[in-house]
Parts: C-alpha cells; structure tokens; sequence
C-alpha cells in the first residue's frame, strides 16, 4: 500500500507542476532565459523523455519523503500537509536559491521554482498520508 501511496504522491505533484507552470509559463520562460520560437514555445521542443524524467524524479522525492514520514510518525493529513510544504519550503526551496545564485539567474525564477517545489511537496504530504 504505501507503494500506491507514493506513486499517487509523485502523480500529484506531476499535475500539480503542469498546472503550476502552465499558469507561470510565460513568466518563467522570461526569468530562464529559455529561448523560444515566435509562438512561444521552446525552441527544439521538448522531448517526452523529459516529462517521463520527471515523472521518475518526483517518485524518488516522494519515496524519500515516504521514508521519513514514517520514520518521523507522521499520518495525519494535517502533519503531511505541513511536513511536505516544510521538504519544499526549507530542502529544496533553498538548494534551487543556491543554484540559480551562482548561476546568476534571477530572483523570479527562485521564487516560481520554489513555489512549485513547496507546493508539490505539501501535496505530495498530503497524498502520502491518505493511505
């Protein structure tokens, strides 16, 4: 059961991440300095095997956050909640600031990427703890 759970969890933070970035798209694009086509998309497109990457990525997190939520006795919705958007919030969150600092990327693209990863951590929280 809690391989569903974590496969559930990564799925959410999966769609999550599309709705998330096709809101900030246009945002995004500019703060990456991806280069695009004139409609707007990324030149070369993008290739399926990035989302199936993805994809895999997100179920690594979400079986770590597995781990550690079990370790740590969190169950309830509301500890998941808070546990996952603390993952986001104070892991990832400022692992992404570091790299986009010395990379000299803007403060935009720390603050939409950081968002998604706060975000999709608290659901994936939410999700692991519905099982």
């Amino acid at each position: 059961m809690e391989f569903l759970s974590v496969i559930a969890a990564a799925a959410a933070a999966f769609v999550l991440g599309a709705a998330y970035y096709g809101a900030l798209a246009k945002p995004w694009v500019e703060a990456s300095g991806v280069e695009c086509d004139e409609t707007g998309k990324p030149k070369g497109g993008q290739s399926p095997m990035i989302f199936a990457m993805a994809f895999v990525l997100q179920l690594i997190v979400a079986g770590m956050m597995r781990h550690v939520f079990s370790l740590s006795g969190i169950e309830s919705l509301g500890a998941g909640l808070i546990g996952g958007a603390g993952i986001g919030l104070f892991f990832i969150s400022p692992w992404i600031a570091l790299n986009n600092m010395y990379g000299m990327r803007p403060v935009k693209l720390t603050l939409i990427d950081g968002g998604y990863a706060t975000l999709a951590c608290a659901a994936a929280g939410l999700v692991l703890t519905m099982f």
